[in-house]
Parts: structure tokens; C-alpha cells; sequence
């Protein structure tokens, strides 16, 4: 694997090319807190594709909008806001990095406020549209593990794999709460599950590209799975891949 990767939405494309064969791509989608990006990063790692979490794409466009208090109900409002903003992926030594105008946003993408509008934005039309051709050029030149809400579904439908990674909402929220401990915060669980439920609402009914599990996804649900687990399922389920 390349020691760094660049790719960016708005200016420019640099790719470290890697020849001419077909490319893999293996679709993991599912709900907030379902274990996505751990999950799809160790399957990365095991498969030596290149991880891509497009949660932190949209949770990018989210902080510019969090920042700068752009009112994404505003149609005119979002889509200046969006021809302004240039997202760019690094991969430096193995780790993704997302760049929001050349700044390295990475360290502000986990809050609960960036989350929260990432879900709202993302079901906007201008946000989705400005991140389709990037996340898709990404598969078309690397062996990729993409995470989402819709990439087994609407960004890469014809992915070699597609696995949809559930879990409960009280096992996502006993997750969750956990993390925010061991960061030294206070949380209050009944307002992480409840977040999470409206969350999951909110992704579930939107009107382009709601959450849903693909027809020909594997279903996996790691409420109680060990991380090793569920990577070994999906290991399982890629062994169909011929390169």
C-alpha cells in the first residue's frame, strides 16, 4: 500500500496508481454505533484493501456547517456552502485523514454535535452529491473497504461484497456510553440511546439514499459478537472475491 494517498472533491485528484487490474470492493452499511469503521478498518488491514469511512466525509461537510451556522434548510444557503468547501482524503501511514479546505478536521469529527448534523445534512441533495464522485473513484482505483449508510445500496451497487452490520440500539448506546467515558465525560445513556433511535429514523426514512439493507447484503448482527467475530464473518463472506 502506497504510504500516502491523496484524493479530494472540488480542485484536484492525485491517485499513486497501481496498475491496471480490476479492483474490489467490499460495501459495509448500517446504523450509528453498529461498529462500522472498527470493523471495516481490521477487515482492511487483514485484506491489505484500503479503508474508506465516508462517515467522516459527510461529518466533514457537517463541521463546516456546525462552524459556520450554515441553515442547511436554506436550499440557496447549502448549496453556496457546499461549492465552498473542498474535502480532501490523506492516508498517512495507513490511517485516513480528512482535510476540510486544507485544514486537517480529523480531531473535531467524533463529537455528538458534528454526528448529529452529519445525519441531517447528509440527506440533503447538494452534501451527497459532492461526495458520490469522490467515494466512487476511490473503488474504481483501489481495492476498498467502504463504510456507510448507502454504499452497498446507491454509491458502489455493484460491490463484490455487501454486508449489513447491525446491532441493538441499547448495544449501540452501551458502546457509545463506554467511549465517552473512558474520554473522561459524564454521558447520559437514555439520551445516547435516544439519540440513536432518532438517528436511526432519521437515516431510515430520508428521501435519497435512506439506510437499508441491500438484497443481496449478508446480514450480520454483532450485538453479541466479539470484534474478531464479526471480522471473521465478513472475512468468510469475501472469500467469493476472485482477483
Amino acid at each position: 500500500m502506497p504510504e500516502r494517498i491523496m484524493l479530494a472533491w472540488g480542485i484536484s485528484q492525485v491517485f499513486d496508481k497501481m496498475g491496471e487490474k480490476n479492483m474490489a470492493a467490499i460495501a459495509i452499511d448500517g446504523p450509528a454505533g453498529a461498529g462500522k469503521s472498527t470493523i471495516a478498518k481490521k477487515v482492511a488491514k487483514e485484506l491489505g484493501y484500503i479503508y474508506v469511512d465516508t462517515g467522516a466525509m459527510y461529518r466533514a461537510i457537517a463541521y463546516y456547517m456546525v462552524t459556520n451556522r450554515i441553515d442547511i434548510e436554506n436550499d440557496e444557503e447549502l448549496e453556496a456552502a457546499c461549492s465552498r468547501i473542498t474535502i480532501r482524503i490523506a492516508y498517512e501511514d495507513g490511517v485516513q485523514q480528512v482535510y476540510l479546505n486544507d485544514e486537517n478536521v480529523t480531531p473535531y469529527l467524533r463529537t455528538e454535535e458534528t454526528g448529529n448534523m452529519a445525519s441531517k445534512s447528509s440527506a440533503k441533495a447538494p452534501v451527497r452529491a459532492a461526495l458520490l464522485d469522490l467515494q466512487r473513484d476511490m473503488a474504481k482505483e483501489y481495492d476498498v473497504v467502504m463504510d456507510g449508510r448507502d454504499i452497498g445500496t446507491n454509491v458502489l451497487p455493484d460491490a463484490e461484497v455487501k454486508i449489513y452490520l447491525t446491532a441493538s440500539s441499547h448495544e449501540r448506546a452501551n458502546r457509545r456510553y463506554k467511549e465517552l467515558v473512558e474520554k473522561g465525560e459524564s454521558p447520559d445513556f437514555d439520551q445516547i440511546e435516544a439519540d440513536i433511535i432518532e438517528r436511526d429514523n432519521r437515516d431510515m426514512n430520508r428521501a435519497i439514499a435512506p439506510l437499508r439493507q441491500a438484497e443481496d447484503a449478508v446480514l450480520v448482527d454483532s450485538s453479541d459478537m466479539t470484534i474478531e467475530e464479526v471480522v471473521q464473518a465478513i472475512l468468510k463472506a469475501a472469500d467469493k472475491i476472485e482477483k
